[in-house]
């Protein structure tokens, strides 16, 4: 089903400038912007990728990752068959980068899968999600209806207009904060860091965040850069109420797609986590396995140091925001 796209104007006789993402792709007729979703029809622009899907599962929320959301919760995922952004190390390149078959879902029969199977989260994922706004926008304003919660796992690549508009409909977000280097946004991911940074200061004002940043030897772990975006995190959670506290998932590279660096250490990720963790209150280490780390994924209260979130045995000892133990505020929905 093709649907007339939101956020775009005429650009001259034969092209339109679509406004959805800070490329500003301009499409000529019957060509199709970056994200391969947005095709000049006769020179007015259509979402072609509307309401197909590569694929429906039902994931933990962890898995998102969003640590301080619901937690143990499961929620439906599905993604679209596009994106625009171009990581040359795309964990998921089979379905961002390439066609691959995809199978329509009205929003109306998804609606209809999470009353079936109890489920009251919704995530738009694997892709990005950003590429398939008129169909999210409309399953959202569903959702929001019959109280089902919407969640964007997302590089964060939007304008400004079409975010502000998207947000009252959406719950929670995970934003890829890829790097703190325009160079590595420009070489490594056809984009720029900085809209990147402007979604996540506009979004922390509406819902729930939480930030993952995947650690690639030799590209991004500079320990100055890590510093830097360390900072940038902080930054936020003071301009913001006391009970601001993003989490930060620092997350573990492996090869794929067109980047076959080695992956990276689990050393590296622990001694990331811990730097990040004598100015942040909630890190966590993603995609590793050692056994003697397995603590650093649960949740403690940074006033009192209780246990709150017993991840490995999938426990959780907050029925509020507030520490039983000690009354501290922590950030989240619980």
């Amino acid at each position: 089903m093709d649907k007339i796209a939101k956020f775009w104007k005429a650009y001259s006789e034969d092209s339109v400038e679509c406004l959805l993402c800070p490329h500003n792709c301009i499409i000529k007729k019957n060509q199709f912007g970056i994200c391969r979703a947005r095709k000049n029809i006769d020179n007015k622009l259509y979402a072609l990728n509307y309401g197909k899907t590569t694929g429906i599962a039902i994931d933990p929320i962890e898995k998102k990752p969003l640590y301080h959301f619901y937690p143990f919760a499961k929620i439906l995922s599905l993604g679209a068959n596009s994106c625009n952004f171009s990581c040359k190390f795309c964990q998921n390149y089979t379905s961002s980068q390439l066609k691959c078959p995809t199978e329509y879902i009205s929003p109306e029969e998804l609606l209809s899968l999470c009353v079936k199977h109890n489920i009251a989260m919704v995530a738009f994922t694997y892709t990005e999600p950003f590429t398939w706004y008129e169909y999210i926008y409309d399953c959202a304003v569903l959702f929001k209806k019959n109280n089902i919660k919407v969640v964007l796992v997302t590089n964060g690549y939007i304008n400004r207009e079409p975010l502000l508009e998207l947000l009252p409909l959406i719950s929670a977000m995970n934003i890829d904060l890829k790097a703190f280097s325009e160079e590595f946004y420009q070489n490594l991911c056809g984009g720029r860091l900085q809209p990147v940074l402007e979604t996540i200061k506009i979004a922390v004002n509406y819902i729930h965040l939480e930030i993952t940043t995947m650690i690639i030897e030799t590209q991004n772990d500079d320990l100055g850069e890590m510093r830097e975006l360390i900072s940038f995190v902080k930054s936020l959670n003071s301009k913001m109420p006391d009970e601001i506290d993003i989490p930060l998932h620092i997350s573990r590279y492996f090869p794929r797609y067109k980047l076959n660096l080695p992956a990276t250490s689990e050393k590296k990720i622990f001694e990331f986590v811990k730097l990040a963790k004598q100015e942040l209150p909630f890190v966590y280490p993603g995609n590793v396995i050692a056994k003697d780390n397995l603590l650093m994924l649960n949740t403690y209260c940074p006033h009192c140091n209780s246990l709150l979130i017993d991840r490995v045995n999938q426990v959780s000892f907050l029925k509020s925001n507030i520490c039983p133990n000690c009354g501290q505020y922590i950030y989240g929905v619980f």
